[in-house]
């Protein structure tokens, strides 16, 4: 992973000094809340319902356990105990006082983390597959370009006051695990039939107000171009990007109204404009930041493991978590480990500080020092062992942290929703629970298979419900909470905006609609088919009649 050199650990130390100042000028009323917000919001801070709520970056999801540990203890020290994994590959921690936040920032630093573009219309922080650098079907190592982007990004003069934020994602497999499409700019890295690397590029996607799916701008981009394709197409939106109407002032409505071919044009005039003078990776610092990527901490293992092939015919909860939460690694004898943060009655994403330090334990004992964070609100032990898996299973177990449902119906998205954010209109936390409560059956969860709810509490979409194959957003109903339920959206590489099914209902209404909607399903699939194969073969009729109970 990662290490930061004397002059990253320089920006983010003043950064701390800077915003230490700024914090104790608003304490003592020299700041009003009106011209502390941008600076704070420079910070990672927001003022939510009930307290301010601090949001840290994880560049594209990586931790080492040193990391884990000091979340840990900002969440013991400073918060109530627990902190929340979110969609961009974060954590928040939603209590803490504005007066210990610069000390939190302090202590962050000391283990090289911040919160800095982590909000504010700025680059956002950049996503990544969380399988990178482990799994089998991966082309490149999107680590290394997030990386690269990150350091590119950060602060950067020109685009530190966009017309809106603006996120960009990366996958370096055919199979898409970082909803590049539903981003700003999505990259794909790809080999052209002249075996040269390079990227597709794809830009004008994201939820909220106007849900879009982005398109392709660029079929092959030369990987030594990226950064000034990156810079061409962030001029543009910078200059033209609407500024009048923050509603229409994301990149995705500038590509809408223009159209994809007239943007692609202007992009590259600016780009043939500004290629040749701007600033490129130099191949020494490329091959300089790829080392860092570079496991050395691989041993030589078998492909089979009598330990593990023996714990999962003996034991059939670490078989079934074995089943659903693990994946095959791109090196024989290891395997990559999925952490679920959706235990059943949980909130999803939250973890307490106790279970980071166990986690934090087990990627130093077992994972080559690293965690991954998922854009799905889990967490990732990538580079596990086959002879260690049922030890990490048991020690997971433990403290909870061994619910076998990635991918199944009680994994959800969740936004915090009306229990801690100030924009929301309804509660999206109970939803989950009572969701995940109504499945509560592993073998229903087999019965049901894959499928991906996604719960917002409001049409900023910070849960995902567009994408999901089940979508949930919260509406305003004349001051009560309202539900409206989507069908049909997919985050994946054939990524889908959800439509919506019907009339909104009230909350209590929502689990038999969820058991309607899943048995319409079951009823209905040919040979073990998927909901979303189910949904794209028959519409939204049939879900829409059992909902809705129409004869």
């Amino acid at each position: 992973m990662y290490r930061y050199d004397e002059f990253d650990r320089s920006l983010v130390a003043k950064r701390v000094e800077q915003f230490r100042e700024q914090v104790d000028r608003r304490m003592s009323g020299d700041l009003t809340e009106d011209e502390f917000r941008p600076l704070r919001l420079m910070n990672g801070v927001y003022l939510q319902l009930h307290a301010y709520m601090l949001r840290v970056a994880i560049p594209y999801g990586v931790l080492s356990s040193n990391q884990m540990r000091m979340l840990a203890h900002i969440a013991r020290k400073y918060d109530r105990g627990y902190g929340h994994f979110t969609t961009r590959q974060n954590i928040q921690y939603n209590w803490p006082k504005l007066i210990d936040i610069p000390d939190i920032l302090e202590e962050l630093s000391s283990v090289d983390m911040h919160a800095i573009q982590t909000s504010g219309n700025c680059i956002r922080n950049v996503t990544a597959d969380p399988y990178a650098g482990a799994i089998k079907d991966e082309v490149d190592d999107p680590r290394i370009w997030s990386e690269i982007i990150r350091q590119w990004s950060t602060l950067h003069p020109e685009f530190s006051f966009l017309p809106r934020k603006f996120k960009i994602a990366l996958t370096g497999s055919e199979q898409d695990r970082a909803a590049i499409k539903f981003h700003d700019i999505g990259l794909k890295i790809i080999y052209n039939k002249n075996t040269e690397l390079g990227f597709e590029v794809m830009v004008g996607g994201g939820q909220g107000r106007t849900p879009m799916i982005a398109k392709t701008i660029r079929e092959f981009l030369p990987a030594n171009y990226l950064l000034s394709y990156l810079e061409a197409i962030l001029r543009i939106y910078n200059l033209m990007g609407r500024r009048d109407n923050k509603y229409k002032a994301r990149i995705k409505i500038l590509v809408h109204e223009l159209g994809i071919e007239e943007f692609k044009a202007l992009v590259e005039k600016e780009w043939l404009s500004i290629k040749s003078t701007s600033v490129e990776l130099p191949p020494g610092e490329l091959i300089r930041i790829k080392n860092y990527f570079k496991n050395t901490s691989y041993k030589a293992l078998p492909a089979t493991s009598v330990l593990f092939e023996g714990a999962r015919k003996s034991d059939k909860q670490f078989a079934r978590w074995v089943t659903n939460n693990v994946l095959d690694h791109t090196l024989p004898g290891y395997c990559i480990v999925n952490i679920s943060l959706k235990k059943i009655g949980d909130i999803p994403g939250d973890a307490s500080a106790d279970q980071m330090d166990l986690i934090a334990e087990l990627a130093q004992e077992y994972s080559s020092d690293e965690v991954r964070v998922t854009y799905q609100q889990n967490l990732v032990l990538p580079h596990v062992p086959l002879d260690d898996l049922f030890t990490v299973w048991s020690r997971l177990s433990s403290s909870e942290l061994a619910t076998p449902n990635i991918g199944q119906v009680s994994d959800m998205i969740a936004c915090p929703g009306l229990d801690y954010c100030s924009l929301a209109n309804a509660r999206s936390i109970p939803i989950a629970q009572q969701i995940a409560k109504l499945f509560d059956d592993p073998q229903r969860h087999e019965e049901i298979g894959p499928i991906e709810i996604k719960i917002s509490g409001c049409i900023n979409a910070c849960g995902h419900h567009h994408a999901g194959h089940i979508g949930i957003l919260g509406v305003d109903k004349k001051g009560e909470e309202f539900y409206q339920i989507l069908l049909g959206g997919s985050a994946s590489e054939d990524a889908q905006i959800g439509k919506i099914l019907g009339p909104s209902m009230d909350k209590e209404s929502i689990p038999l609609a969820l058991e309607r909607i899943i048995g319409k399903y079951i009823e209905l699939r040919i040979d073990g088919e998927s909901f979303i194969d189910v949904f794209r073969r028959l519409g939204a009729k049939p879900f829409k009649d059992a909902v809705y109970e129409v004869d």
